[in-house]
């Protein structure tokens, strides 16, 4: 992003069948060991509109046309997923991880989710501040879910997101994010896919996973 477009300036919107391909883009550079494919991506986006829908995916737009970030969100029963979220290098700093995740937490809102879900790799540390700035806290750890590396994934949940969805009185950025390194995503998970990686229980006092990588996801 160049220094002359202000973060503002990028806007959210929602994402459409056209967006696939510069997503993909994102994804080989974000996700290079394990990006989605286009199908993946149209078959989320068949079940994004209609009074049926249960997915909400967003992209950021640069003034210029060209893609920033990306994330998407699947409800089912209640629970609302976060299937990803994705913010280019260039965009770090600026708040735009923040904005996307509200977005997608008002998207669960408005699908009438009770909780959040999400993975994210243990050894993304930024990622995880983010994530605990809006309330999320760890619930488990899916031994060996980020293939093929086998890095583990420490599962956060999110009770209540409406009380995180809404943007406070300076913007999209929670209250004490000001330092938000926009991580690069929280992960892909197999879209509709529930992981069959066991769910192991964290002890009330988390072990030291922060290892203050900054790999993807």
């Amino acid at each position: 992003m160049s220094a002359a477009v202000p973060p503002r300036a990028v806007a959210l919107r929602e994402m459409r069948w056209w967006d696939i391909e510069p997503v993909l883009g994102l994804e080989a550079e974000l996700f290079p060991e394990d990006a989605w494919s286009a199908g993946m991506f149209w078959s989320e986006l068949a079940h994004a509109r209609g009074p049926g829908a249960t997915r909400r995916y967003l992209v950021a737009e640069e003034p210029d046309g060209s893609l920033a970030g990306y994330g998407g969100l699947a409800a089912v029963d209640g629970t609302g997923d976060i299937q990803t979220i994705g913010v280019l290098p260039a965009h770090r700093g600026t708040g735009l991880g923040s904005r996307l995740l509200r977005a997608l937490l008002r998207a669960a809102t408005d699908f009438e989710c009770r909780e959040v879900l999400l993975e994210v790799r243990v050894d993304n540390a930024p990622a995880q501040r983010l994530y605990e700035r809006f309330g999320f806290v760890p619930i488990g750890v899916r031994r060996g879910y980020y293939q093929p590396a086998g890095v583990d994934a420490l599962v956060m949940r999110l009770a209540d997101p409406a009380v995180h969805a809404a943007p406070d009185a300076s913007g999209d950025t929670p209250p004490d994010a000001s330092g938000d390194t926009a991580p690069d995503a929280v992960g892909d998970t197999a879209p509709g896919d529930t992981p069959a990686h066991p769910l192991t229980p964290l002890p009330p006092t988390l072990p030291n996973t922060h290892q203050g990588s900054n790999t993807h996801g």
